[in-house]
C-alpha cells in the first residue's frame, strides 16, 4: 500500500487545524489576552515614558471646540452607517418582520454596548440577538442578520484596503513594507474577488446554510448598499480620532487608517473592555507618537466621544423608553418598542454598573485636586479621608464584579449595585470633593432605578462569583488602570515608605494601598469562583405519599428512580402529577417526565422552568420520550438525542434462538448446580438486608467504584425497600446475586436498578439471574421488560446532521475506551428489543455541554467519580 507525498497545501492546512485547535483551548483563551494586554501596557509605558499626566490635562484644556465638534460630527456619521448595516440586513434575511427604525436601533445600541465593554459576543452580538428574537425572529434568521451585518464589515474593509493598495498612496508603504509593484497586485487581487462577489450575489437566489440553519444571502444592490454603509462607518470611525490628533503628527491619512484598523484588531485580541490601553499603545507605536503628551490627550478625548458617549447616550435612550413602556398604556409602535426593549435591559444596566466601577477605579488611581483637598482639611480629619479613598477603589472593583448578576437579572445584584453606587457617591465627596465624578454616580444611579423592573431572580449563586471571560475581561482592565496609576505618579520615585505615607499630598501613597486592597478583593474572588464550586451531596429527602402513589400506579418503571431520596419534586396542587428534580447550584435538572396526568404534569414543565429562571439558573429534562416534545419546545428548549431504551416484549417470550443462547445455557448451568431462583416480596425484605449489604459492599470495592445518584440508584435501605427483589442462591442457600424489580401499574413493564453479586461467584450467575427474572416476568404477565438505555445510541454521526449529533455520534464510536457504549448496545440487542428514542431537552447553543457536565455531577459526582 502506497501513500501520497504530503503536498504544501495539505501542510498548510494541517497547520491550520492544529492552530485553530490551540486557541479553542480553554488555558489557551485564557493566557493570550491577558499576554497581549501585559505586553501593550509595557509597549505603553516605554512610549510614554517621558509623559506628565500634568501635560495631558494640559493638552485636553487647550484643544479648540471645533475639533471636538469635527469629532462628535464624525461620531455621529459613523454610528448612523453602523445602524445601517442592520436595516439593510433585515431587509434580506427577514424582509416585514422587524420595523427599520428598531433593526437600526439594535445596530447603533449594539456597537456602542461592545465598543464600550468589548466582548462582542456577549454584549453587542447579544443584544441585537435579544432584539430580533423577542420580535419573532428564528434563531437562523437572526444568525442571518448579524452575519451578514459582519459580511459588510468586510466588505468595506476589502475595498478600503483594496484602494489604498492599488493606489499605494505616501505613507502606506511603511506599514507594509513590500514593493509598489506588490502593494498594486495584492489591491488588484483584493478588488477583483470583491468585485467577483457581487456579481455572484447580483445573479440572485444565493443562499447560505450552516449547521442546520440557512438564510438568503443579500442581492448585488443590497450588498453595494451594505458595502457603503461600512465604508461610511470605518471612515466616519477614523476621522473621529484623526482630527483630533495634532497637525505637525506629520503622517497622512492613508497610513493613519492603516494603523488605526491594526489597533482594533488587537484591541479585540486582547478580549479588554473596548480594548482599552492595547488600543492605545498599537495606535501610538504604529504613529511613531512616542512620549508626546497630545497624542495620548487626542486618545482619551476620542475615547469619551466615540466609546462613552454614545453608550451614555444608548444606555439612557433605552431606560427613558424601558421607564414609558412600563408607565404607559402599551399599543401600536410602543409594543414593538417595548418588546425589542425588554430583553436588552438587563445587558445595559450591567454595562452602566460597569462603567461606574471604572469611573471610581481610574479616579482613585489619578492625583486629586488639591484645592478640593484643602477645602475638605478645614472640615475632615485626614483618616477619614484616607478610608473614603479605600472605600471608593474598594466599591469600583465591586460594581465591576456585580455588574455579571446584573447581566443575570438577579434582584440581589440590583440591590447591592444601587447600595455600592451611593457609597461610591459619598467616597467621591469625602476622598476629594470629586463633583464631577459624584454627579455621574448620581445619574447611573437613576438609571438603574428606572431599570428597576428587569431584575426579577430573586435567589441564585453568588453575584459576586464570576466564570473566566468575564474575570479575563476584569483583570485586563484593572491591570490597565493600575498602569494609569503607575504613569500619574511617574514622577514619584519608588520606596517602601510610601506604603506608611499618611500626608494629605500623599496621593501616590493613597494609590498603592488602594491597588493593593483591590488586587486583594479580586484574589479573593478570583479563587472563589474558580475554585469554590461545591459538588452537591446527596441528602436525603423523605418522598411525599402523593408521589409514591403515583410512581407505584405508573405504567413506565423508570419513574421508579425518583424514590432514590436524592430528588426535590413539585406536586400538581391536586395531586394527580409530579416532577422530579435536582437543583446542582447552576442548573434545575429533571429525571424524566412528568409522572401523572399529562396536561397536569405540562403545568409543572412550566413551573419549573419558571422557577429556574427566578432563579437565574439553567433548566433541563434529562432522559425524556416525546410525549412531552411539543412543550419542551414551547419553552424554546433545544431537543437533543442522547441515546435510546431497549424494551423486550415479553408475551410469548422464550430464551430459545440463537441469540439467547448464553443466557439459556446459564440459566440451565445454574440448575444443574443446585442454584435457586427467589422472589422476596418487599415486605420480607428486612432479614436479607445485611446480607445483600454485604454482596453489595464486595461488588464495589472490586469495581474501585462509588454509588451513583440521579439516574441510578445506589444501595439504601430506605429506597430498596420499596422494590420485591429477585435474588439467586446457591445449594446451600447462601444468596449469590439480587436485583430489585421495577413492576410498572398494570404490570406494563418489568425492570431492574440495581443488580450485584459476589465477586467470587461463578461466571455464569449473572445471566443466570437476568434469564430467570425475564421468564419470571414473562409468566406473570407483564408486557415489556426494560434494558434501559445506551447512551449514544442510535445518533446519526453525519456530514448534514447537528453538531452535537455529530459529537455524540463521534463519542459513541470512539470512546469504547472510556465506556462500553457499542458492547452495551450488543448485549442489548440479543434480546431482539424495540427501541425508542432517549432525549435531552435543554437551552441550545453551549449550555447543551454544560448541562450534561451537570448531569454527571448528580451521577457520578464530576469527572473524578466518572472515570472511578
Amino acid at each position: 500500500m502506497t501513500t501520497q507525498p504530503t503536498t504544501k497545501e495539505t501542510r498548510v492546512e494541517n497547520l491550520a487545524e492544529r492552530v485553530t485547535r490551540l486557541l479553542e483551548k480553554p488555558l489557551v483563551k485564557i493566557v493570550v489576552p491577558l499576554l497581549i494586554t501585559g505586553i501593550a501596557l509595557a509597549v505603553l509605558h516605554d512610549l510614554s515614558a517621558h509623559v506628565k499626566w500634568s501635560d495631558i490635562q494640559g493638552d485636553i484644556a487647550a484643544k479648540p471646540w471645533k475639533f471636538m465638534f469635527f469629532a462628535l460630527c464624525w461620531t455621529a456619521f459613523s454610528f448612523l452607517s453602523l445602524s445601517f448595516y442592520d436595516v439593510l440586513a433585515v431587509q434580506s434575511v427577514a424582509g416585514g418582520k422587524v420595523p427599520l427604525p428598531v433593526a437600526g436601533m439594535a445596530g447603533a445600541s449594539g456597537y456602542a454596548v461592545s465598543n464600550c465593554l468589548g466582548f462582542s459576543y456577549i454584549t453587542g452580538t447579544a443584544i441585537r440577538y435579544r432584539i430580533y428574537a423577542s420580535l419573532g425572529l428564528d434563531l437562523g434568521r437572526v444568525a442571518g442578520v448579524i452575519a451578514t451585518s459582519w459580511v459588510a464589515f468586510w466588505m468595506g474593509l476589502i475595498l478600503l484596503l483594496g484602494l489604498l493598495l492599488t493606489i499605494h498612496p505616501d505613507g502606506i508603504s511603511k506599514v507594509l513594507p513590500i514593493s509598489e509593484t506588490m502593494e498594486t497586485v495584492i489591491g488588484l487581487c483584493l478588488l477583483a474577488g470583491l468585485t467577483a462577489l457581487f456579481v455572484w450575489l447580483s445573479s440572485g437566489g444565493r443562499r447560505l446554510a450552516f449547521g442546520g440553519f440557512g438564510f438568503n444571502l443579500p442581492g448585488g444592490k443590497l450588498a453595494s448598499l451594505l458595502t457603503v454603509a461600512a465604508v461610511g462607518d470605518l471612515f466616519g470611525a477614523s476621522m473621529a480620532l484623526y482630527v483630533l490628533m495634532p497637525d505637525d503628527l506629520g503622517v497622512g491619512y492613508p497610513y493613519f487608517f492603516a494603523v488605526y484598523i491594526g489597533a482594533i484588531a488587537v484591541g479585540i485580541l486582547s478580549h479588554a473592555p473596548g480594548g482599552i490601553g492595547v488600543f492605545e499603545a498599537t495606535l501610538i507605536a504604529g504613529l511613531g507618537a512616542s512620549g508626546r503628551s497630545d497624542v495620548i490627550a487626542a486618545l482619551l478625548l476620542y475615547r469619551l466621544v466615540y466609546t462613552f458617549l454614545p453608550f451614555a447616550i444608548a444606555s439612557l435612550s433605552i431606560a427613558v423608553a424601558s421607564a414609558l413602556t412600563q408607565r404607559q398604556r402599551i399599543g401600536g409602535a410602543m409594543t414593538w418598542v417595548y418588546r425589542a426593549i425588554r430583553p436588552i435591559v438587563p445587558m445595559v444596566a450591567a454595562g452602566v454598573a460597569a462603567v461606574a466601577g471604572v469611573i471610581l477605579l481610574v479616579s482613585g488611581a489619578l492625583p486629586s485636586s488639591s484645592q478640593s483637598l484643602g477645602m475638605l482639611r478645614e472640615v475632615l480629619p485626614l483618616s477619614f479621608v484616607e478610608a473614603s479613598h479605600l472605600a471608593g477603589s474598594a466599591v469600583g472593583l465591586l460594581l465591576l464584579l456585580v455588574s455579571r448578576g446584573l447581566f443575570r437579572k438577579l434582584y440581589r445584584a440590583w440591590v447591592v449595585a444601587m447600595l455600592l453606587m451611593a457609597a461610591g457617591f459619598f467616597a467621591s465627596l469625602a476622598k476629594g470633593l470629586d463633583t464631577h465624578e459624584a454627579l455621574s454616580l448620581l445619574f447611573t444611579i437613576g438609571l438603574l432605578a428606572m431599570f428597576r423592573g428587569a431584575f426579577y431572580r430573586v435567589s441564585g449563586a453568588s453575584i459576586f462569583r464570576l466564570n473566566i471571560p468575564w474575570l479575563v475581561s476584569v483583570v485586563a482592565l484593572l491591570a490597565v488602570i493600575f498602569w494609569i496609576g503607575l504613569f500619574a505618579y511617574s514622577h514619584v520615585e519608588y520606596e517602601n515608605a510610601l506604603w506608611w505615607d499618611f500626608a494629605w499630598n500623599g496621593d501616590a501613597s493613597r494609590f498603592l494601598r488602594s491597588s493593593l486592597v483591590v488586587a486583594v478583593i479580586l484574589g479573593i474572588v478570583a479563587v472563589n469562583s474558580l475554585f469554590g464550586r461545591e459538588i452537591p451531596v446527596p441528602v436525603r429527602t423523605e418522598i411525599p405519599e402523593a408521589v409514591e402513589r403515583l410512581v407505584m400506579d405508573s405504567e413506565d418503571t423508570e419513574s421508579q428512580i425518583s424514590l432514590t431520596g436524592d430528588k426535590q419534586f413539585l406536586i400538581s396542587p391536586d395531586e394527580t402529577a409530579f416532577l422530579a428534580f435536582a437543583d446542582t447550584g447552576n442548573a434545575l435538572i429533571t429525571k424524566g417526565e412528568p409522572v401523572g396526568d399529562e396536561k397536569a404534569g405540562q403545568q409543572l414543565i412550566w413551573q419549573l422552568r419558571e422557577m429556574a429562571d427566578r432563579e437565574g439558573k439553567l433548566c433541563a429534562f434529562y432522559s425524556v420520550s416525546t410525549k412531552y416534545l411539543p412543550t419542551f419546545l414551547d419553552l424554546g428548549l433545544s431537543i437533543l438525542k442522547i441515546g435510546e431504551v431497549a424494551r423486550v416484549p415479553l408475551q410469548d417470550f422464550s430464551l430459545d434462538g440463537k441469540s439467547r443462547k448464553r443466557f439459556r445455557q446459564a440459566k440451565n448451568r445454574a440448575e444443574r448446580e443446585g442454584y435457586t431462583f427467589e422472589i422476596i416480596p418487599k415486605e420480607q425484605l428486612a432479614p436479607v438486608l445485611p446480607e445483600i449489604r454485604k454482596i453489595s459492599d464486595d461488588w464495589l470495592a472490586q469495581k474501585a467504584g462509588e454509588e451513583k445518584g440521579f439516574a441510578l440508584g445506589g444501595f439504601d435501605d430506605d429506597y430498596l425497600s420499596y422494590f420485591d427483589h429477585a435474588v439467586l442462591r446457591d445449594e446451600t442457600g447462601k444468596i449469590m446475586a439480587f436485583a430489585n424489580l421495577f413492576q410498572g401499574g398494570n404490570k406494563s413493564e418489568l425492570s431492574l436498578d440495581l443488580m450485584r453479586y459476589e465477586p467470587d461467584s461463578p461466571s455464569f450467575v449473572m445471566d443466570a439471574l437476568f434469564a430467570e427474572m425475564m421468564v419470571w416476568g414473562s409468566e406473570q404477565g407483564f408486557h415489556w421488560f426494560s434494558l434501559g438505555a445506551a447512551p449514544f445510541s442510535g445518533i446519526e454521526n453525519r456530514q448534514l446532521a447537528s453538531l452535537w449529533n455529530r459529537i455524540g455520534g463521534f463519542v459513541y464510536e470512539h470512546g469504547e475506551q472510556f465506556y462500553h457504549f457499542e458492547g452495551l448496545r450488543v448485549f442489548k440487542q440479543k434480546f431482539d428489543p424495540e427501541w425508542s428514542p432517549n432525549y435531552l431537552a435543554s437551552p441550545g447553543g453551549l449550555a447543551a455541554p454544560r448541562i450534561l457536565y451537570e448531569v454527571n455531577i448528580l451521577i457520578s459526582g464530576g469527572l473524578r467519580g466518572l472515570t472511578k
